[in-house]
This record gives structure tokens, sequence and C-alpha cells, in this order.
């Protein structure tokens, strides 16, 4: 990638622009003088650091045929900020003579421009004292050098605010997320949510600095409870019911209530050895598993009188029936799905649009889990929960149309970690393993271990590093206890489904032809040394970790080390934008129960990876931060 041509345009219009705007001696005048002076040096410094990433970060790619890791991200987002600001450039020098030039509305734009290329930089320095220190070809530094716990110190104080005002794709996400932030903190209701969602997302529409200081704010200090309720809104009757009617019609949906009751299933390596699975225990006792079934044509068992006595009804939702032939044979194919959420929200019902599509593209039934979340069902209630109901599906899989010849997990973000950590218990019971995996995004390190990709997270509209490490820390058992609000439907949110339309098209398209292959014909997979749960975490299921010591900087608010303390430097004197707000705060969990390879499964022995069937990983394509005049899809690593 050669950047010189960019560079050179953006000298040459900061040097024209800031000629002109010079000779005037009005306020707005002075401020076109200072942002083009600010983007000349910033496009002077960031030149040669680009450059030198652009040397190196091939090194990084998974193969060749792979060019994607958190370096490229990074090295893109930059490029594609800069090209920005040299589109804006270019309009200011052919427009800034006319009379019906919006100076007020320009400079202020080219200062968010300035402002997030001086954050850009601040995370280009960060990620230069990753590659300097990191081993060769490793993403992650190691845990023992104490370089995590500086970066994310340092990152803590950052100014983020920026990258959520004008500069920002997602604007749909950020007004509804700001003003469900108004609304979540008086704790309205009824009519008066509605109304009061309505004034302040067009004050937060109108105004882009203070939509940004307020992400800033929500992002920095809400719990998990209110990102929660935020993300369960595409869970609500309104928008289910839209998106039902506008997805793939099918020929069976019902939701599913399994009872907690022990399994007999057969050896993979002995049938004639049965092993017994028990039903999920952990933390709230023995209780059932909710599931959903889709299936496009009606398959035999499918209306069996035993699957109807499993059928739940959901409101004024009657199970789907348009199938009007007889039952066709059942398929050879099953697919158990685990949705995402950050393993703190969301149930089947959000994911159903997409799923639906699946099942009528791969002709095969699928099965998702509605596994128990967190903070309430800490780990490893989900994957008990999601283990349960795998082993339940090869047991009835004739119930579920299937004769599960070939059998594939899917899920995205936490529920991709459920599927690798499904498939390695599957294996060290000894039971039938699933016959590949699709994963989108999934969660494998659950760490704040940091990464040139988690430095990204600092302009990530969905998931800022400090929200993550509160669903982490949720999932771990760590979270600090905390009342959750009372919260009613909401509404000024609703083009949300716009926004999150684009990955699940995505995510759709990416997997499903996989999946289709997969189903036709299968890769062996090797067996694993059997290990429960409790082996692989060394017992840590006996201890009772306390609330782990947050991550963050000083108290002060300024950043400003402790006498003693390691410090990151900055070159030439230059300083990141700090927040004006207190630092943000990382509560991570306790180090022996992140190293679980049943909850970090990047972290297992080669032993249990080996075990894993095929696995096909699903990311979205990065486009990074544009002008606030349309949306765009965030950059996954």
């Amino acid at each position: 990638m050669d950047a010189r041509p960019l560079f050179q345009s953006l000298q040459a219009l900061a040097d024209d622009n800031a000629s002109f705007f010079q000779r005037s001696g009005t306020e707005s005048g002075r401020r076109f003088a200072a942002a083009f002076a600010a983007l000349r040096e910033h496009g002077r410094r960031l030149e040669p650091a680009l450059r030198h990433f652009a040397r190196l970060y091939h090194r990084f790619d998974l193969d060749e045929a792979t060019p994607g890791n958190g370096y490229r991200s990074l090295v893109q987002t930059a490029c594609c900020c800069l090209a920005h600001a040299v589109h804006k450039s270019r309009y200011v020098a052919a427009h800034r003579r006319s009379v019906f030039f919006r100076a007020g509305h320009n400079v202020a734009e080219l200062e968010a421009y300035c402002a997030a290329l001086a954050q850009l930089r601040a995370l280009l320095c960060l990620a230069q004292r990753l590659l300097a220190q990191n081993r060769p070809g490793c993403l992650f530094p190691p845990e023992e050098d104490g370089l995590s716990e500086l970066v994310l110190r340092e990152y803590s104080t950052m100014h983020n605010g920026c990258f959520y005002g004008r500069c920002l794709g997602f604007q749909t996400i950020a007004i509804g997320l700001v003003s469900f932030g108004e609304n979540y903190k008086r704790n309205d209701m009824g009519l008066g949510v509605a109304a009061g969602s309505l004034f302040t997302s067009g004050k937060f529409a109108i105004d882009p600095e203070l939509r940004g200081d307020e992400f800033e704010r929500l992002t920095q200090n809400l719990d998990v409870h209110f990102w929660k309720s935020f993300w369960n809104l595409t869970e609500t009757e309104l928008l289910a019911s839209v998106a039902s009617m506008t997805a793939t019609q099918v020929g069976v949906c019902r939701a599913l209530t399994v009872p907690p009751e022990p399994l007999e299933l057969p050896l993979a390596a002995d049938p004639s050895v049965t092993v017994t699975i028990a039903p999920p225990v952990a933390h709230t006792g023995p209780g059932p598993v909710h599931m959903r079934l889709l299936s496009y044509q009606l398959r035999e068992g499918q209306d069996s009188a035993a699957l109807s006595a499993l059928t739940r009804t959901e409101g004024p939702r009657a199970p789907l029936r348009w199938w009007r032939g007889p039952p066709l044979p059942p398929s050879p194919a099953l697919l158990v799905h685990f949705h995402g959420g950050g393993f703190v929200a969301q149930t089947s019902r959000s994911h159903e649009p997409y799923l639906r599509g699946w099942a009528r593209e791969l002709g095969a039934p699928i099965l998702s889990v509605d596994y128990a979340l967190a903070p309430e069902a800490p780990f490893p209630r989900a994957l008990e929960e999601c283990f349960y109901a795998y082993c339940w599906a090869l047991r009835n899989c004739r119930l579920l149309g299937s004769t599960a010849q070939r059998v594939c997990l899917a899920g995205d973000s936490a529920g991709g970690n459920l599927c690798l950590t499904v498939s390695m218990r599957a294996a060290a019971v000894g039971v039938q393993a699933p016959d590949g995996i699709m994963a989108a995004y999934p969660v494998t390190l659950v760490q704040a271990a940091v990464s040139p990709s988690r430095l990204l997270t600092l302009l990530d509209p969905l998931l800022p590093l400090g929200v993550l490490c509160k669903c982490l820390s949720a999932y771990a058992g760590t979270e600090g206890e905390s009342e959750s609000p009372t919260l009613e439907t909401l509404s000024p949110t609703r083009l949300l489904r716009r926004d999150t339309a684009l990955l699940l098209r995505d995510l759709r398209r990416g997997a499903a032809a996989w999946l289709g292959g997969l189903f036709r014909g299968a890769a062996p997979h090797t067996d694993s040394a059997h290990k429960s749960i409790l082996e692989a975490a060394g017992g840590l299921q006996e201890e009772q970790p306390s609330r782990s010591s947050p991550l963050g900087a000083p108290p002060n608010g300024e950043g400003t080390p402790k006498d003693g303390e390691d410090t990151l430097e900055y070159p030439d004197e230059f300083q990141p934008l700090r927040s004006r707000g207190p630092p943000a705060c990382f509560d991570l969990p306790p180090a022996p129960l992140a190293r679980n390879p049943y909850m970090s499964p990047l972290l297992a022995p080669d032993g249990m990876l080996g075990g894993l069937p095929p696995v096909h990983l699903v990311v979205s394509t990065p486009r990074p931060p544009a002008p606030h005049t349309g949306p765009s899809t965030p950059e996954v690593s």
C-alpha cells in the first residue's frame, strides 16, 4: 500500500488552506488556520509510522491468502481518516470563497478529524510499543512483563468522544444509545420514555460533540446491566415481530423446553459403551434448557407428540407451520447454534431472522440454544447448558428431523466461544464430536490483554474495551453485584435493525456456503485427551475469587503515573487528548480463572485444540470511521 500520494495531497491542501485563512482576521479564520496546521503536523508524523507498520504487518497474517490482523486494521483506519481529512480539505479549498460556505460547520469537522488523528497517533505509538516488546509473530504480550497493565492504564485516560461525534459511521447506534442512556438514568416509564427519547434523540442528532461526550460517559461509567438492557432492545415484541414478518418463512419454528434429565450417549470410540451426561447444575442447580427449532420444510419427527410435549408458547406467537405437504424424510445434517450477546444479553429470538435464511439455504434443521446469561448465571453455567443441549440433540435427533450424520456448530461472539468449548468438552467426555464449527468473531481470550485489535476498541461504537471487560467479568462471576434496574420497552433505537442487518447479512452470506459444503462432506477430526472442566481449570471452581482489582490510571483524572511506576512516553513532546472524566475502570477476571481453557480456548493446550473439528472463522471487512453521512461496518479482529 503506497500512501505517499495521500500524504502529498494532505500537505499541499493544508499549506494552501492555512495560507488563505491566516490572512483572515475572524475567529473562524483563526480556527481554520490552526486546524490545517494541526493536520499538516499529524500528516508529517504519521507518514513514517504508517510506512514502518506497512513493512511489517504481513508477518502477523494467518497466511498469504488471509491478509488480516490488528496492525493492518490500525493502519487502514488511520489512512481512511486521513483520506476523509483530504476530502474535507479539498471541499474547503473549492468553496471557501462562496457566500454559501458554512464556516462554522466545516471548521468543526476539520477539528474533529484533527482530534481523531491525534488519538490514532497515540494508538500507533502504543502499537509500536507492542511490536517492539512482543515475541516475533505474537499479537499479545507475555503476561508476566506487565505491558498490558501499562498500556491499559494509559488507554483508560484517553479521550474517545471524538470518534462518536462527527467521525463515526454508526450514527443511528450512537444516537440511539445516548438517548437510551438518558432514559435509563431517569428510570422513566411508558409515555415519559417515548417523549423523553424523542427529545433527547433530536438533541444528540444535531449536536455531534454532545453526542460524543455522552457516549464516552456511558461507556466508562455504566454497569453491565445497562448494556444488557440496551442490547436486549432487539428482543422486544415490536422489533421481534417486525423482524419475523420480513424474514424468510419457515415450516417449523418451535420454542422448546427440555427438562433436566440425565442422558445416555455412546462413546465415539466404542459405541457399545455409554456415558452419562448430567444436566447443568452450576450456580442455580438443575434446571430446564431452552431451545428453538427451525426448519424450512416439515420433516418426520417435527410433528410428533413427543416434540409437541416439549413445545412452549411465546405469548401471542404460535408455532409456525406453513408447510402443507406430508413430512419429508429426516435430513442427514443438523446445525446447533449458540447466539452471541457478550454472555450477558439476547436470545435465539433476536437471531431468528438470519437463522431462517440459513434453514432454507442449508435444507437442514437448526437448533438454537437459549443458554443462561451472566451475571445471574456466570461460568460455567452457559457451557454446561450448551453442552447438554448438544448431547440432547444427538440423543433426540429424530425428533428434530435429522439423522445427525453430520452435525455442525455455529455461533457469533460469545456463541463462537461456546462452539469451541462445547467441542472441546465433547472430545473430553468421548461422545460424538461435531463435524465442523462456524465461529463468527469468537471470544477466545477472556482477558483484557492488550493487542493491536483491542487498541482499536477506542473507536468501536458497539463494544468498547471497557464494556468488553464488564461482559467478561460478568461471565467470570467477578462483576460487582448491583441492582438490575427496572426498564420498560424503549423505542428510540428502532433503527438499530438497519445497522445490525449489515452484519447479519455478511454473517449469513459468508457462513451458509461453507456450512453447506461441510454438510455435503465433512473432514475427519482427531481424538483428544479426556479432560473435565474442573481438571482443566485446576480445581478453580472450588475457589471463590474476590472481586478483581480495576486496572486504570491513577484517580487524579489526568493520567499522571505515581512515583516509581513505569510510563509510556510519546515522541516529540506529543500527548494524546485526555478524557475529562475519571479514568475508565477495567474490571478483569482473576488470572487463574481466565486461563481456564474452557473459558479462554486460545490458551488451551495443543492436545485439546488438536481434537477440534475443522473451524471456519468469520470476521467482517474493516471499514473504519467515516463521515457522518452513512453507516459503516466495524472492524472485528
